[in-house]
């Protein structure tokens, strides 16, 4: 494991509780239990608030404060857009995800990438985006 994912999974600046949201999904992976509660609130279809609630791995939650980073004030069409690319990479290693994001979702992490793949499925459901 690299000490930048450790890094990023460390800066915990948006797990914190959200009371006011207008989006939230809960979602678990069934291999390893690990679990993630978005909360997310969205305004003139823009994302204004975003946080989280884990038990997860370092991976995991490497992969949710990027996220949080990336989807923070962006419109709704450039996240959905960044996340059709993101489900191309779960199924293809070889598509090349550009910019903050590619810190995690990487060739070297794609051994992983159900455990990095989990606040994707989170937030596409909060967010009501069928894959």
């Amino acid at each position: 494991m690299e000490l930048n994912i450790l890094k990023i999974a460390s800066s915990g600046a948006n797990t914190k509780k959200l009371n006011n949201f207008t989006h939230s999904a809960f979602k678990k992976n069934h291999i390893c239990g690990d679990y993630i509660d978005f909360k997310i609130y969205v305004k003139n279809n823009c994302i204004h608030k975003i946080s989280f609630e884990t038990k997860s791995c370092v991976y995991c939650q490497a992969s949710a404060n990027l996220l949080c980073k990336f989807l923070y004030k962006k419109k709704l069409d450039k996240i959905f857009r960044k996340l059709d690319l993101i489900n191309e990479f779960y199924d293809n290693q070889d598509v090349v995800i550009k910019g903050l994001l590619n810190k995690v979702f990487n060739k070297k992490n794609y051994k992983r990438k159900d455990c990095i793949y989990l606040p994707v499925k989170a937030i596409s459901k909060a967010l009501n985006i069928k894959y």
